[in-house]
């Protein structure tokens, strides 16, 4: 009985592995091979055994029949079944029994009750020979084949009974094996004879127990199924217990994973099949492309050392880092900063990741302009991918190292490398990836871009593997260069396929945009005639009523301009519009180029100038790598348009290599090496003069110091820029040790200096901003917001800025006493404006920058009076999108000073301000949209709609139906609605798991708290 019980757990052993699980689709083909030859197996009978087929599952209640066809207790019933099947078990039992030659008829009874094969000579041995007597058995009968699998946990028991009795019996026979020898070795033969007789007799009290024990287990399981039917709770089906081997099953894989430590999660790039279904849910992505496939493969990536990875543009890079990130994030449990180069950019990737955060269960937080909490919220359970400007990136890792919370950070991502060697982001992106390399040996650091040349240097900065490929999903590029067909080349297109016009100027953008619409005939007017109608309607209802003439002649044909004096609500429009196909033609500048994901099937570059420079290899290859975009378009072409005297520059455009990347950190004296030296510092990363050189050698400025320095080493530039910051006040020197022939020095951060590199001020404009909120502190005016924004106005707008006199002195004209006492506290006073403003000679000399300043001061004052963008623009003559742009360089400018401040005692009048004031900047709306504002997407136009439907809070959003919104929010398309509903989740997530770490961090006892032993320390 017990082998057929062993045979039947292997049995349904097998078919449970091989059912499919409930809800998969998983096809059972290659499954069933194997049932099918174990059907052909010798000795399993004739019969079609009902294990063969895989049936469909069900959903069994409770009410299942618990004994399949068994329903019966006669003659032919399942007992007389199991009788009989231990009858021939039994006669098996015994031939084996024989065929092992045991010496006494003692050990042949403890045999048969243990219903044990052949016993083995050490107990080691005997598992392996008790499973080859059961299968030799079962192979020699067909038995219990038909066995309902719920009688399977009855058997189990039988059988570990057996095997416990069993051991016990190995245990008992070698005792008497060796005493029994002993035995008959010493008696008489008189007593042998006697001993036989005795064997006899307990040969048939042996015979008779056994009768009693298989009538008592044909009662006991009678007894048992009769109980089974009468009980009232559910029984376990066979479906449940499928159900309960397969969870069983996946626990204990669980289980096995954790314990090996593996990153592997599942089957698309070791993360989960789910993954897989939300890129094609959410962005339509089916299949990657075989590079892309390879890149991930890699060696190097799945080492988890840095890697650089080149492209041309659109050959599909950010999927690749996204992946990246969800590896990081899922498998390793660690955090992940992205850094992009544009505010518009971290934006719609925000947008873009919230769904897969949502999803998935990890947080993705915006560091752009004068939002992202310095240090981070340290989560408890979930951990973050940080999206962020290069400028705020840079804050972000200095909050990390300051707090020792770098190794948290597992992975870092750059996208567009090759802005490292442009100019001061390029130095503050070079100083940001430094530190990483120094302080965190664990942080893995992936580069990509389509525009690199020197590579080499890069690799070695980095320490990184380098991949590249000339994959584009298009045809090769079409160059063509006729300047008499513009209208000819753009209706091949439009208005069927998309087309982008670059157009040198701002100004050259409108008019080629309104000349284009002049030659198209009226058959594009119909085409996508009503959605045409809603972008415009959407563009007044953001303007307050206002819309701009030349747009308006336009986009009833399909075309619109795209350039820097739109506002962001309009582009943010536009942009959709040209998404779905409404909009077919965008005429725009350079910097379409370098931003959001626009593609088209024809690019045409209007002429080979950025303004009036001549166009640089890089940003042709990045306007030209609009056409046909990866995943998107299939056939891409572009054009470039140019006259006779520029041939030669062009030629040499399109067959020169690009230009090479080289650090900026010296050149950029404030924002590069500058900066670095007092962060360095400051976060006490390195403070001698040998550390510092040390960590400079590391740098792509190190890398390239044969090239960069002619004159000076790196040692003697270290020394200069030391000497500078501490006679500027930001560092102190102080004597380590004085008995070598050269003193040692180390350096510490003085307060000024460690307010400095907390804000992120610039260090030419620090001493400045010191000295205007000290000046402020001696006769701030409250009575209106106009000293305050004068305080957060950034310089370097300010000294850029060329005021309209006339206008200039309108607006001085109009101030309230309190406002015309903050421009006396200035220096700048009526008389002079009006001077300037009639033109006439100025003998008092007066700052430029002050004048300037208070001139911008008021378009920010009058704008948060009036929060419509459009009358300021039309009240001071300025583009819409300067005025915008000058107001989130306010927001983020206000951000830092308030952070300065926070470090300087004496400045702490300005803390509660500034932080109100930074609100108002950022958003420029009325209170009440500002929590909706809050959620990535929302502008001024969408908020007001979505206020005036119903939705107050973040709360409402986050709860909201996206197919409710889209009935109920005028000009709402299903992705938005969708990505608006999923950046509020993710938000009101952030927010609950920040209260919830707060909460705890209140309950939890403080680390200092004193002990008992402590105080019974002190009183002794």
């Amino acid at each position: 009985m017990d082998e057929g019980g062993s045979r039947l757990r292997r049995r349904v052993s097998i078919r449970k592995r091989d059912r499919p699980s409930p809800g998969s689709g998983l096809a059972a083909g290659s499954a069933a091979e194997p049932r099918q030859e174990r059907e052909e197996e010798p000795g399993a009978g004739s019969r079609r055994r009902r294990t063969a087929e895989v049936q469909p599952l069900e959903n069994n209640d409770s009410e299942e029949d618990m004994f399949g066809d068994y329903d019966s207790f006669a003659e032919n019933s399942f007992l007389a079944q199991v009788d009989d099947v231990e009858q021939q078990y039994m006669q098996v039992s015994e031939r084996g029994k024989r065929a092992a030659g045991f010496s006494t008829e003692g050990l042949r009874w403890e045999s048969s009750a243990t219903a044990v094969g052949s016993f083995g000579e050490s107990e080691t041995d005997e598992p392996v020979r008790n499973r080859s007597r059961r299968e030799d058995v079962s192979a020699e009968l067909g038995i219990l084949d038909d066995v309902p699998s719920s009688q399977v946990l009855y058997f189990e028991n039988v059988q570990n009974s057996a095997d416990d009795l069993g051991s016990q019996c190995t245990e008992e026979r070698d005792w008497n094996a060796s005493s029994l020898k002993t035995l008959n070795e010493e008696l008489p033969q008189n007593s042998k004879e006697e001993h036989q007789q005795t064997g006899d007799s307990s040969s048939k009290v042996r015979s008779g127990s056994e009768e009693n024990r298989r009538k008592s287990l044909k009662e006991h399981l009678k007894s048992a199924m009769t109980g089974n039917a009468r009980a009232q709770t559910p029984v376990f089906s066979r479906t449940k217990q499928l159900k309960e081997t397969l969870l069983s099953e996946e626990i204990s894989v669980a289980k096995k994973t954790i314990e090996s430590s593996s990153d592997d999660l599942g089957p698309f790039y070791s993360l989960p099949s789910k993954v897989r279904d939300l890129y094609v849910q959410f962005k339509g992505i089916e299949k990657l492309y075989e590079w892309q496939h390879t890149c991930l493969t890699l060696n190097s990536v799945q080492e988890r050392k840095n890697l650089i990875y080149s492209l041309p543009t659109s050959g599909g890079k950010t999927l690749v880092a996204e992946i990246l990130m969800l590896q990081e994030l899922l498998c390793r449990r660690r955090d992940v900063l992205m850094i992009l180069p544009y505010v518009a950019i971290v934006q719609e990737k925000i947008s873009g990741l919230s769904s897969f955060g949502i999803e998935l269960g990890f947080f993705v937080e915006e560091y752009a302009g004068s939002k992202g909490k310095f240090p981070p919220i340290k989560r408890r359970e979930k951990k973050s991918l940080y999206i962020a400007t290069i400028e705020k990136g840079h804050s972000l890792i200095n909050s990390l190292i300051e707090t020792g919370r770098i190794g948290n950070l597992g992975l870092v991502v750059v996208d567009e490398l090759h802005m490292i060697g442009e100019g001061s982001r390029g130095a503050i992106l070079e100083m940001t990836l430094a530190k990483i390399l120094y302080t965190s040996k664990t942080t893995q650091i992936i580069g990509m871009s389509a525009t690199l040349n020197n590579v080499e240097d890069l690799q070695e900065f980095l320490q990184a593997e380098y991949y590249t490929s000339q994959f584009r999903p298009y045809s090769d590029t079409l160059k063509k260069m006729d300047p008499d067909h513009l209208v000819a080349l753009v209706t091949e297109v439009v208005p069927n396929y998309s087309c982008l016009v670059f157009c040198p100027t701002k100004k050259n953008c409108e008019n080629v945009a309104e000349m284009i619409c002049k030659f198209l005939s009226k058959e594009y007017l119909n085409h996508r005639e009503k959605e045409k109608r809603e972008v415009i309607e959407n563009l007044k209802s953001t303007g307050g009523g206002n819309l701009c003439p030349v747009l308006k002649r336009t986009i009833p044909f399909g075309v619109a301009y795209h350039h820097s004096g739109l506002t962001s609500d309009e582009r943010r429009l536009l942009e959709e519009a040209y998404c779905t196909g409404a909009l077919c033609l965008f005429t725009c500048t350079s910097t379409l180029a370098a931003g959001v994901n626009l593609p088209a099937r024809r690019v045409i570059l209007r002429a080979p100038y950025v303004a009036k420079e001549f166009l640089k290899r890089s940003q042709y290859k990045q306007m030209i790598g609009r056409a046909g975009r990866a995943g998107i378009d299939s056939v891409g072409e572009s054009i470039l348009i140019l006259q006779e005297k520029d041939k030669q520059q062009v030629s040499e455009l399109i067959s020169r290599p690009l230009e090479n990347c080289y650090s900026h950190l010296v050149q950029e004296f404030t924002k590069g090496i500058q900066t670095l030296f007092l962060s360095l510092i400051g976060l006490k990363i390195a403070t001698s003069l040998d550390d510092i050189c040390h960590f400079m050698g590391g740098t792509l400025f190190g890398v390239q110091q044969k090239i960069l320095l002619k004159e000076k080493s790196l040692r003697e530039i270290t020394v200069e820029w030391l000497r500078y910051l501490t006679e500027k006040g930001l560092l102190q020197k102080d004597v380590v040790d004085k008995s070598k022939e050269e003193m040692e020095y180390s350096f510490h951060i003085t307060k000024l200096g460690r307010a400095s590199f907390k804000g992120t001020i610039d260090l030419a404009y620090c001493d400045i901003l010191y000295r205007d909120l000290k000046k402020g502190l001696e006769g701030l005016v409250l009575e209106s917001l106009l000293h305050l924004i004068y305080l957060t106005t950034p310089y370097d707008m300010a000294s850029q800025c060329v005021p309209d006199w006339m206008i200039y002195f309108r607006q001085f004209s109009q101030l309230s006493p309190a406002e015309q006492n903050v421009a006396a506290l200035l220096g700048v006073s009526e008389n002079f404006i009006g001077k300037k403003a009639s033109g006439q000679a100025i003998k008092k000399k007066v700052d430029k920058d002050i004048v300037n300043r208070l001139y911008l001061s008021f378009v920010l004052y009058t704008l948060l009076k009036e929060t419509n963008i459009w009358s300021v623009s039309e009240k001071f003559n300025m583009p819409r999108g300067y005025i915008q742009s000058l107001l989130a360089g306010a927001a983020s400018f206000s951000s830092c000073v308030l952070h300065f401040c926070e470090e300087l005692e004496e400045f702490w009048v300005y803390r509660a301000l500034l932080v109100e004031l930074t609100k108002k900047l950022t958003y420029c709306v009325k209170a009440e949209l500002i929590p909706l504002m809050e959620v990535t997407g929302v502008l001024e136009g969408r908020a007001k709609q979505l206020y005036n439907a119903g939705y107050k809070s973040l709360i409402h959003l986050a709860n909201a139906n996206p197919e409710v919104l889209i009935r109920t929010v005028d000009h709402l398309s299903r992705r938005q609605a969708k990505q608006v509903v999923s950046s509020a989740k993710m938000l009101l997530h952030e927010k609950a798991e920040a209260l919830q770490e707060e909460v705890e961090e209140l309950l939890r006892p403080p680390s200092d708290f004193p002990s008992v032993e402590a105080s019974s320390t002190e009183k002794a």
